[in-house]
This record gives structure tokens, sequence and C-alpha cells, in this order.
């Protein structure tokens, strides 16, 4: 039978998604087929009605399913009949006249200045080890890069005479970070430790075995890190990149140049951190504004 019509292959070949996505983008679509018929072969698909839509949404909206996970599942579909418009299987979408559900976009959590401050600086490097860790939160925190970019980083990326980082993004878009000072010289320190002992990876971040180092390993870094300096619920390397965001935004930083550094392909993504910025200037009021402790 075919892959959905070849939506598999056009997402892994053309799109160059991920696994995961692939694999996400994929079952939204079976799940949605199944709710129209659950013995039809894949061309029901193009014959939807926008009413059918509706009725899926209305039954995941029944079962209890949020709002934010009902707009994932329809954005699968929207790249669903993209792709049968673009092959010229269908000559219309259903979902022309779909709008997203209404979300609340949640605040996210973030480390203070201080936090972060207390906890690169509590690093003692005496052996490469010590230097990877201190280098994975520095950089973390000082690019906002994501924990797979990180992972993807090469040796060659860097470049200390510009004091940039090279940076391959999501759907394999590069973006350039400068990096300040302090910064290439934990770079420094971490390249001169590591060929010293011997390991040539051109990875830039690997294990004490020369291999790239893995996921888990970045998180576990930057989790057991913090935990000793901060009292937050959630501690990990997305709330770094989330506290790059924000401390840059409180700073006074461009919203645009934010979402450059941070890699988003638009600026809604990136709007999330002027709420983050607005809750903490309402904290602050209310903490200290004289007439709040009247």
């Amino acid at each position: 039978m075919q892959k959905l019509l070849g939506f598999s292959d056009y997402l892994s070949l053309e799109r160059k998604y991920s696994s995961h996505t692939l694999t996400a983008y994929t079952n939204d679509v079976l799940e949605f087929k199944n709710f129209l018929n659950e013995d039809s072969d894949n061309s029901i698909l193009k014959s939807v009605e926008y009413y059918q839509i509706r009725s899926w949404v209305a039954e995941l909206s029944r079962n209890g399913l949020t709002h934010t996970t009902i707009n994932r599942k329809i954005s699968s579909l929207k790249a669903f009949y993209k792709f049968l418009l673009k092959s010229k299987q269908i000559s219309s979408s259903p979902l022309q006249q779909f709008k997203s559900l209404k979300t609340s976009k949640p605040v996210s959590t973030t480390f203070s200045v201080s936090e972060i401050k207390t906890a690169i600086e509590s690093f003692q490097v005496v052996d490469f080890k010590t230097a990877r860790q201190k280098l994975i939160i520095s950089l973390l925190y000082a690019t906002g890069m994501r924990r797979a970019e990180l992972i993807g980083l090469k040796e060659n990326d860097v470049s200390f005479s510009d004091k940039t980082l090279k940076v391959l993004g999501k759907r394999n878009k590069e973006r350039i970070i400068p990096l300040v000072e302090w910064v290439c010289e934990e770079l420094k320190t971490y390249l001169n430790l590591k060929h010293h002992i011997g390991l040539r990876n051109p990875y830039l971040i690997v294990t004490e075995k020369d291999a790239q180092v893995y996921p888990s390993l970045i998180y576990n870094t930057v989790h057991n890190t913090l935990k000793l300096f901060s009292n937050k619920s959630k501690i990990s390397p997305h709330v770094l990149r989330h506290s790059f965001a924000t401390h840059l935004l409180n700073k006074g930083t461009n919203l645009n140049a934010i979402k450059e550094l941070l890699g988003h392909t638009s600026l809604s993504s990136t709007e999330i951190y002027t709420k983050n910025s607005m809750e903490q200037l309402k904290k602050s009021y209310l903490n200290y504004h004289p007439r709040e402790n009247d």
C-alpha cells in the first residue's frame, strides 16, 4: 500500500524532516483517516471536506485534548494537504477555511542571571571533563542554541579570529552567532585539554572515549549543575535557551535580533519572551513599589 500517497517520502527526502517529526506527522494523518473510516484506504483522504475536519476537531476536544495539541495535529494535516496540492493529487485544500484554535502562551521558566553566573563560576577546571561541563553550560547560555545544535557543532564551526560560531539549526538552516570573550577563552581551554589527551574527533563536544556527545550527557550536565544553585522545578538545557533570550530582552536587545540568534523562522515564536519580560517587570513592581508595602 502507498505510504500515505507519498507523504512520508516527501517529508523525509524533500523537506528533510527528522524521523521524530515524520512519525508525528504521519501518525496524525493516519489518526484522521481512521476517524473518517477505519476500513477505508488512503484515497479517502483526497475527498475530504471542511465539515469533516471540524467534526474531527470537535471529537478531539470532547476527548480532552488541549487546543495546543489539536492545533499541532491540524498542522500535520495542513502539511499533508499542502503536499497533495503540490503533487497535483487534489485541486484545493479542505483546510483553507480553518483557523487555529486560540491558545494561551505559557510564560517560560528562566534562571536568574545570578544563578547562572554562580553555576558557571563554581567550576574549577582541572581536567578535560570539568572543562567540558563548564563549556556545555556556558555555550548553551551564551548562545541560546538548542541541545541538538550543540551536539552537532564541529571544531571548525568555531572562528576565534571573528569570535563567531556557525550553528546548523532546524531544516539545515545555518546561522552565525557572535561569541563573547570569556566564552572564547573557555573554548580554547577546553580544546587544549581535548587535544592534549589525544582526542581528535572533529565534533566539538565529545566523550572521554572520543565519541560524539549524546543528548542525556548534555541534559545531565545542565540539570546536575544548576540544581545546586536554583530551586526551579524545571532545570534543562532548554531553560538556558529561554534564559538567554529573556535576559537579552531585559537588557534592551531588539526582538528581531533575538529571533535571528535563536534561529526562529517567525517573530511569533520569539514574542513569548516579551511576556516573560513583562511578568518579571510586574513582579519587581509589586515587590519594590513603595505603596505596595503600606
